[in-house]
């Protein structure tokens, strides 16, 4: 019968222990300092040395950033389709032109 090695603290897999979590808690970590860091030159901000970022919130993880940036770019995205479409709308020849030029340009390149 062969014994079974015993198990040591490294070959303990903890789920918090992760890199990606590693990483989250470092993130955390920095935008606290930075925001502590922001604190301790409030005062001289009064003086106006330094301006405070009027859009700097409490301490977020990195995740609720990202899905922020995101929930942004979508709006963006959004808002620039409208636009063109309303571009469309209001001049459609033109758009029809522009739309038969790019398309003759990619025609061109992809024969070379």
């Amino acid at each position: 019968m062969t014994d079974a090695p015993t198990p040591i603290a490294d070959d303990i897999v903890d789920p918090a222990d992760l890199e990606s979590d590693r990483l989250e808690r470092r993130a955390d970590a920095l935008l606290g300092e930075d925001r502590a860091f922001a604190a301790r030159r409030a005062p001289s901000a009064a003086r106006g040395s330094v301006r405070p970022s009027p859009d700097r919130g409490p301490v977020r993880s990195v995740r609720a950033a990202m899905r922020e940036d995101v929930a942004e770019g979508r709006l963006w995205i959004v808002r620039r389709a409208d636009h063109a479409r309303e571009a469309v709308q209001d001049a459609p020849m033109r758009a029809s032109l522009y739309a038969l030029g790019v398309g003759v340009l990619i025609g061109l390149l992809l024969r070379r």
